[in-house]
């Protein structure tokens, strides 16, 4: 049973949305590979709420920019570091770091969370 997740906010262009979508492509294969449970990305559709803080707000987009939301699904912490140390190492993800990104990096927010309810 899942237990961890990764979680990202990321601003990015909305005319690299694209070339973002082909490098997540890219990047589920190796984090999948790598034994990830699940990997997903996802493209801001209805970004404007009225409830709490917008992402766009969270992600300080500029008009021309909108959130991507990003998770990857692991057994736990422990399976999270192992799978990540994998991830680093693979050709693959190593030729994706050479290439500059579609986003300001500096900008992503991600950190590491325990499940505590699925249904």
């Amino acid at each position: 049973m899942a237990a961890y997740i990764d979680g990202f906010v990321i601003a990015v262009p909305k005319k690299n949305v694209e070339t973002y979508r082909k490098i997540a492509k890219v990047a589920s294969k190796v984090w999948m590979d790598a034994g990830a449970l699940q990997y997903i990305e996802a493209v801001g559709d209805d970004l404007a709420t009225n409830h709490g803080t917008p992402f766009t707000k969270l992600a300080r987009t500029k008009p021309t920019e909108t959130v991507v939301f990003s998770y990857v699904v692991y057994k736990s912490r422990a399976h999270r570091d192992r799978v990540n140390a994998k991830v680093m190492k693979d050709k693959r993800m190593l030729k994706l770091m050479e290439a500059p990104m579609p986003f300001d990096g500096k900008r992503m927010s991600m950190g590491g969370f325990k499940i505590i309810v699925k249904a």
